[in-house]
């Protein structure tokens, strides 16, 4: 019996439409690409939220969504607090570090030094064996975050309730690596600022040689930062009716800084 006369027909047809599928996607991924890195609407949101679609549809992995800015806030802008930035960094405990090891983001929260007299460093230590240290050191960028809280706000109407803070937000890199002096310095810095008036010597003994040679402490140069706060009362529509049902105010937690 002879073979069907219309098996070649098909699969040229098939190879046909796989060749134009194959180009259509390497087009369209083009084509996100370019939308990626042609300048910014005036509506950042919508442009994040459409190329977050795009990315999720159209696999476009290796086109990067980028800001003019990483460090342009975009929510509540009328928050932003540029100038005090360096006395939030100053007066905070606790600084969060999130770093990327092989496609993983990590998030660490480190007891950090900083001096608005060198605004442009921030200080972190810890063991040599550190992985964050260790990333940090290798020359990975990080971002760093710290936020005060000064009180809890709560409102007559359940969405208004909030917090008053202020907090930074900085991407850094690791600067050249510091000698021991450099690094003795640095921690007995670190040492007065968590205990004001404390002075090696006197209120304890200096780090000698060994435990200076057990420390990793990294000089973590920021490019740049925002800041933003939030204060006041709460803003609910009946917040500001004594009578109106329910209760409304601050609770203050601020300290002196």
């Amino acid at each position: 019996m002879a073979p069907p006369v219309q098996a070649a027909p098909k699969t040229a047809r098939s190879l046909t439409l796989r060749f134009l599928g194959r180009g259509m996607v390497r087009t369209v991924k083009t084509l996100c690409r370019w939308l990626v890195t042609t300048a910014q609407p005036v509506e950042p949101v919508l442009h994040v939220a459409f190329l977050d679609q795009g990315t999720a549809r159209w696999g476009c992995r290796a086109a990067p969504i980028t800001t003019p800015s990483r460090a342009r806030l975009q929510r509540h802008v009328e928050r932003a607090v540029p100038d005090e930035a360096p006395a939030i960094l100053a007066a905070g405990l606790v600084a969060h570090v999130a770093f990327v090891e092989r496609g993983q983001p990590y998030v660490i929260p480190m007891a950090y030094h900083y001096d608005p007299a060198t605004p442009s460093i921030l200080y972190l230590h810890g063991g040599h064996a550190s992985r964050l240290l260790r990333r940090l050191a290798s020359g990975a960028p990080a971002a760093i975050a710290v936020t005060l809280v000064d009180g809890l706000v709560y409102s007559r109407t359940a969405l208004y309730h909030s917090v008053n803070y202020r907090s930074v937000v900085c991407f850094a890199r690791a600067a050249l690596p510091l000698d021991r002096h450099a690094a003795t310095v640095a921690l007995e810095a670190m040492i007065a600022r968590y205990f004001p008036g404390r002075t090696a010597g006197r209120d304890y003994e200096a780090a000698p040689p060994v435990h200076l040679d057990a420390t990793n402490v990294i000089a973590m140069e920021i490019e740049e930062w925002s800041a933003k706060a939030r204060r006041g009362g709460p803003l609910g529509p009946r917040d500001n009716e004594p009578d109106a049902p329910g209760t409304a105010g601050v609770l203050d937690l601020s300290t002196p800084s």
